[in-house]
């Protein structure tokens, strides 16, 4: 291999492994280029590199070793900025690793795109679809039979860790915006002790344990034997511990249905159920005012009893004692004679 060859496949190393959002933030840490052949083209300046390709960039640091690309095949055209990754194609970096048969990256822009069997493992997350996409900007979209899951380590509340699991069609990723979780063409979310939440269009922030259904939304609830749906459910798990349900919405428990267009279901402690209706829209104040005459001439209210007042004063009832008692003396005498 000449020298030429080696500076720019270790240049190409530099900038593939950086354009993969997996290089440390100083390029000019070392580089390590290993590959049965190395080839670059001065006039079409492109490097490819190809067999047991293994990429390394960044120096060793205390649990976070240097990112490492493998692949079969490895083509970097530098006019374009584009990076090809083809075979066996394996990302790393410190915890976070990524699987696929094909992997294109952009220098310029930081686009990343992972193609079939696509595997990424990211802390207590795992993503598998067919294919996933990155804008660079700590934002993930993945495309076809998607499953993600987050495994939660045993806690207070939850003694033996729990394992909740969303999947769908298309699901984009925000792991930096409290694990932000977007499904628009609907799926399930699932959690090993909680129970199942569907919809048809979804999201949740999966550090919050808070999400939100839209169109034919319907939470089922193992720890509480719950089951409610509505047009819209609005599910806080974390601290509260409530649903808000609304447009046709029900919910059921121990063969008690409650129904209402607007109904919040509160996760009480007693693990009983517990729900408050909306209260309905007050009127304006002259439909009030109207409304109260109107019901004044319908049922008129009735005379007023008699008071303490209309009753004989203490006076007066005393003026009359001496004669009632004049005339008593008189009756008692006409009874003795």
């Amino acid at each position: 291999m000449t020298t030429i060859k080696k500076i720019c496949a270790a240049c190409a190393a530099a900038m593939l492994i950086n354009s993969a959002a997996l290089a440390a933030e100083n390029d000019s840490e070392p580089s390590e280029v290993n590959a049965d052949a190395i080839e670059y083209d001065m006039n079409t300046e492109r490097v490819t590199a190809t067999g047991n390709v293994m990429i390394k960039h960044g120096a060793p640091k205390e649990n976070n070793p240097p990112s490492e690309l493998n692949a079969d095949t490895v083509d970097y055209d530098m006019k374009s900025g584009l990076v090809t990754a083809v075979g066996n194609v394996l990302l790393k970096n410190g915890t976070t690793k990524a699987t696929g048969l094909k992997a294109m990256f952009n220098v310029n822009t930081q686009e990343a795109h992972l193609i079939g069997n696509v595997i990424v493992v990211r802390e207590d997350m795992r993503i598998t679809c067919d294919a996933l996409a990155s804008d660079g900007q700590e934002q993930m979209y993945a495309d076809g039979n998607v499953i993600a899951t987050q495994t939660v380590a045993p806690s207070e509340k939850y003694p033996d860790g729990d394992k909740r699991t969303f999947t769908g069609d298309h699901i984009d990723y925000y792991p930096n915006d409290r694990k932000h979780v977007v499904i628009p063409n609907g799926g399930i979310a699932k959690s090993d002790v909680e129970g199942t939440f569907t919809a048809d269009q979804m999201e949740g922030w999966i550090d919050d344990e808070h999400y939100v259904g839209n169109g034919n939304a319907h939470l089922i609830s193992l720890t509480r034997n719950l089951e409610a749906g509505g047009d819209k459910v609005d599910y806080s798990g974390k601290e509260e511990g409530k649903a808000v349900l609304s447009g046709n919405a029900w919910a059921f428990q121990d063969n008690n249905t409650i129904r209402g267009n607007r109904l919040t279901v509160y996760l009480a402690d007693d693990e009983k159920l517990k729900v408050t209706e909306a209260e309905p829209a007050k009127p304006d104040n002259a439909l009030e005012e109207f409304n109260k005459a109107f019901e004044a001439t319908k049922n008129p209210k009735p005379a007023p009893k008699k008071s303490d007042t209309d009753k004989p004063s203490q006076d007066t009832a005393d003026e009359t004692k001496p004669a009632e008692e004049s005339k008593s003396a008189d009756e008692a005498t006409d009874n003795e004679s």
